[in-house]
């Protein structure tokens, strides 16, 4: 294996990634795994569009214009998100911090990521199925087969708790409380934080019908979706659920033209907060049901809702207004990995 030219920066990746975000930090498994997939796309980013080889990157060569071009390499050629962007670049500066506290010769660099400012986000509106547009998506699986019924239960779950895609894949047997006396999941979120979200009768009645086919036996630590390869189960991955997802959105437009483009698991999110928020939930209940940290996230489902506000300014306007008339209704991926093992980085 080519020797190291910057041993320090490497060791000090590991005990960040392997000792510093687990043990000190307390940040989830999946907070850690975005840090180390910082890091990986970082050093292919410089091996292969920088002709850089692995061992040959140190401190000197991660400068304020070696990031910035990543940055912007993440941007237009990956067609990240401006978030997505912002993201990386506080992963990188929390690594810096810690490196620098570690090694004094290392602060010189961290303060020249200073440099590097967040880009400012759009503010965009949120996406959202109407109950015609979910009804339509939950009528695709086949629930004459396994995966089917796998599926459909999946979307169910999505939208009746409103989780993040991976809250449910994390989701353990366990986890589905169907004989308390209000059924419940028990969510991890964002941070290890937990929260406990009741679920519908319905939902319970999927559930019990689920578990009977894909955890027939006593199951209470696996993973409550799972796919089995050679033999083994595994943890669902977010792949599969990418391409379910698009298949049925695909199938539903064709009978419903108002099932978005784009199905991805965070619509179901945003639909059944939008539906809730209709439906009179206070928007602090709503965040917390969420699991939002600050009230100021959930605000989107406000300012998103335009029907509720078409709805409260035909109310406001009256019958005789010049507004209104009665026949026109309002219109609105040899040494190189080596190297990342021995530093965590795989």
């Amino acid at each position: 294996m080519k020797k190291l030219k910057d041993e320090t920066l490497f060791r000090l990746i590991r005990d960040y990634l392997s000792i510093y975000l687990p043990y000190q930090k307390c940040c989830s498994p999946n907070t850690i795994k975005s840090y180390r997939e910082t890091f990986n796309q970082l050093f292919d980013f410089m091996t292969f569009e920088k002709s850089i080889p692995l061992p040959d990157v140190t401190f000197e060569t991660i400068n304020s214009q070696m990031i910035s071009d990543y940055l912007d390499w993440l941007e237009k050629e990956r067609h990240c998100s401006v978030s997505s962007r912002n993201q990386r670049l506080a992963g990188i500066r929390s690594f810096f911090k810690y490196a620098g506290k570690m090694d004094l010769t290392v602060t010189v660099f961290q303060n020249e990521l200073q440099k590097i400012p967040f880009k400012q986000t759009v503010s965009k509106t949120v996406d959202f199925m109407t109950e015609e547009a979910l009804k339509a998506v939950l009528a695709q699986p086949d629930t004459n087969t396994k995966t089917g019924i796998r599926n459909l239960f999946f979307m169910i779950l999505m939208y009746d708790t409103g989780a993040r895609n991976q809250e449910l894949l994390d989701l353990k047997v366990k986890d589905f409380h169907a004989h308390s006396k209000t059924p419940c999941v028990h969510l991890t979120g964002k941070g290890n934080k937990k929260r406990i979200v009741p679920v519908m009768a319905k939902t319970v009645e999927h559930f019990r019908n689920y578990v009977k086919l894909f955890h027939p036996e006593d199951s209470s630590e696996r993973y409550l979706f799972y796919t089995v390869r050679h033999g083994i189960h595994q943890q669902m991955s977010d792949d599969n659920v990418a391409r379910f997802m698009k298949k049925y959105g695909n199938a539903a437009r064709k009978v419903c033209a108002d099932v978005p483009k784009n199905l991805h698991p965070h619509l179901f999110r945003h639909s059944r907060s939008i539906h809730l928020y209709r439906a009179g939930m206070p928007l602090a209940l709503l965040s917390e049901w969420l699991g939002h940290a600050q009230l100021e996230t959930t605000m989107i489902y406000a300012y998103a809702d335009t029907e509720m506000k078409r709805d409260a300014i035909q109310k406001a306007t009256g019958n005789h207004s010049p507004l209104m008339t009665n026949d026109q209704p309002p219109c609105w991926k040899g040494d190189d990995q080596i190297i990342r093992r021995l530093y965590g980085l795989k």
